[in-house]
């Protein structure tokens, strides 16, 4: 089976009444007739806050703002219509309404859209992640005799226009990591990959069927020998080099989405870089947050080490 890798961004719309808006994916798609918070995967360089106000446009006919980060999380799957073992990268928003009528997309990849109250929830065929982010038991059997019986269209293929040259999508989890001193733990990249001098967060791609707290903590021992504990959420963001030349020695047109939590090593110890021979990281170090400013900075970096400054006068708390 093949394996495949996607990102997408959905958001949790709430009204007064405290229902939740769901949409539900129609014959054009992969999973007709199940249920999810709206949303859908990221076109090439697309920030995900732009992906989920694109997505509510598209399927609810609502303009909507995106108010914080609420959580992101992986699922893995076999598509059933398919011979390809999917994983979703999922970033999770929550979102206010601020315009529009609701109404059913036309001729897209959902047929309906509606308000649903709690009571509700678990009378509906809903996609494993949404269930979870709802509070509600998943229901496999419901889900699988609704695919089951549901009519589906087969759209003819379609080949994208060639890209220039190469290009791909990856998925990132740093880390805000300070410990009980209020030291923060930095990680230099290494002469082979883009960014090469910069000191960053630590963290990196994750792999394939990792969720992303997982990969951030294995990344945190493997580039800096350090046990940690997430304690938040603290942002998400995107970057897209067109000519990202890395260790494969040609350029590429990388777009990244990266995700930014806080982090706690309560029992530091002496940094060091446990991860293979021609890795990203080239050393690692615990700075006073004074000195760390003061340093050649990854953009990751320089914007978490600027909330860390001013996060006693405006900045919003981490998310959990």
């Amino acid at each position: 089976m093949d394996q495949t890798r996607r990102i997408a961004a959905h958001g949790i719309c709430r009204d007064e009444g405290g229902r939740v808006l769901l949409t539900r994916a129609s014959a054009f798609s992969d999973m007709p007739g199940v249920w999810q918070i709206p949303g859908g995967e990221l076109k090439h360089g697309e920030h995900p806050e732009w992906a989920v106000v694109r997505a509510f446009a598209e399927e609810t006919g609502l303009t909507v703002r995106v108010t914080d980060p609420h959580a992101v999380l992986a699922d893995v799957g076999p598509l059933p219509f398919r011979a390809v073992l999917l994983h979703h990268d999922r970033v999770i928003f929550e979102v206010a309404t601020a315009g529009g009528d609701l109404r059913q997309e036309p001729g897209g990849s959902t047929d309906q859209v509606r308000w649903v109250d709690r009571a509700e929830l678990g009378t509906l065929p809903l996609m494993p992640f949404t269930a979870r982010l709802l509070g509600v038991p998943a229901n496999p059997g419901l889900v699988e005799e609704t695919l089951r019986t549901a009519a589906r269209v087969e759209l003819p293929e379609t080949v994208a226009a060639p890209a220039a040259g190469p290009r791909g999508q990856r998925f990132a989890a740093y880390g805000l990591v300070t410990d009980p001193a209020g030291r923060v733990l930095l990680t230099k990249i290494a002469g082979a990959y883009p960014g090469a001098g910069r000191w960053h967060l630590p963290g990196g791609g994750t792999d394939f069927g990792e969720q992303p707290d997982t990969g951030f903590l294995r990344e945190l021992v493997e580039e800096a020998g350090q046990h940690g504990r997430i304690t938040g959420l603290l942002r998400v963001s995107h970057r897209r080099n067109p000519a990202a030349r890395g260790p494969e020695g040609y350029p590429i047109d990388w777009h990244s989405v990266r995700v930014t939590f806080t982090a706690v090593v309560d029992e530091p110890t002496a940094p060091v870089v446990t991860e293979a021979a021609g890795g990203s990281t080239a050393e690692a170090r615990w700075f006073g947050v004074a000195e760390a400013r003061t340093l050649a900075l990854s953009d990751v970096a320089q914007a978490a080490l600027e909330w860390l400054r001013g996060q006693s006068r405006t900045a919003p708390t981490p998310r959990r």
